[in-house]
């Protein structure tokens, strides 16, 4: 016997059950910040990238976590170039051998800044001031032919030197 269903149903449980986890949103956010991209959680968690997505747009603590965890391995990088920029010393310890002894002798070792590093850094945090200018100047002249030509005969207009004035006549 045929039976009808009753359109009162709700659609949820409809389709196939996510695989989503709660556990999911922190593995997300400190994957995140050992700088993992959409595409390294799919493989992670054995989904396609456009569930990440989904998850993303449905899922708050998943998108959360995601964005933490961006922002902070963002600060890291960002920590790192301007350091990369203004230079820096860091503490280690040469070894050598003196007398048939292993000496460890500590010592300060130092970084110079570096240009590139500077320059990208001002650029982006200044870039009024540090852009890489291409202005263009642009000038609309709109004169007919004979405007032109009587303008290159007048003479208000300076004269050029013998030996350039000879060159513009042979052309």
């Amino acid at each position: 016997m045929l039976q009808l269903r009753s359109k009162s149903r709700s659609k949820k449980g409809r389709g196939r059950p996510t695989v989503y986890r709660a556990e999911f949103a922190e593995q997300a956010k400190k994957l995140c910040e050992l700088g993992a991209t959409e595409f390294d959680l799919a493989g992670f968690f054995k989904v396609s990238v456009p569930t990440i997505w989904r998850w993303r747009t449905s899922i708050p603590e998943f998108c959360n976590a995601v964005g933490a965890g961006k922002y902070k391995s963002d600060d890291r990088v960002e920590m790192s170039l301007y350091h990369r920029a203004v230079g820096y010393s860091f503490h280690t310890e040469k070894v050598f051998q003196h007398q048939g002894q292993i000496v460890r002798a500590p010592i300060i070792e130092h970084v110079p800044p570096d240009v590139g590093a500077a320059a990208l850094w001002l650029k982006n945090r200044r870039p009024q001031q540090w852009r890489d200018r291409q202005e263009e100047v642009r000038i609309d002249v709109h004169m007919s032919l004979a405007e032109l030509v009587n303008l290159s005969y007048r003479s208000d207009l300076p004269e050029l030197p013998p030996a350039k004035a000879a060159v513009a006549e042979e052309a």
